[in-house]
């Protein structure tokens, strides 16, 4: 470990923040502090699974944008992070499998497209 690497990221570290807080709590107070950690741990999922693809850690930046996906299945940003993974690996066909699941759910679920900036990254790929 560095100096510049205070915080070694470990498999625990992603596992942790994939926990729900207090599970099988139903307090209404819990609502509010459920949502918060919510987005806190979504921004530190991706912000690692970044540093995992800056890193060439292909396999754990998969599997961490995947956890943030979990959390919230309607986020676009851990689906592209996954997409670009794909794409680093060349996995083409994984990279466009995953563009379609994710345009499926938010046609179904929330009648909505999904960004022009995620579409850009397999635009190419889905022309032939």
């Amino acid at each position: 470990m560095s100096g510049d690497d205070p915080l070694p990221v470990t498999d625990q570290l992603v596992t942790d923040l994939g926990q729900v807080m207090l599970p099988g709590w139903d307090d209404e107070w819990l609502l509010l502090e459920r949502e918060r950690w919510d987005q806190l741990r979504l921004y530190a999922l991706e912000a690692l699974a970044r540093r995992f693809q800056a890193e060439g850690r292909h396999l754990s930046a998969l599997q961490t944008s995947l956890v943030a996906a979990s959390i919230d299945p309607y986020r676009e940003t851990p689906h592209r992070i996954a997409v670009e993974v794909h794409l680093a690996e060349g996995n083409l066909a994984c990279a466009v499998k995953r563009y379609h699941d994710y345009r499926r759910l938010l046609q179904a679920e929330l009648k909505v497209a999904r960004s022009d900036r995620l579409t850009r990254l397999v635009r190419d790929l889905t022309r032939a």
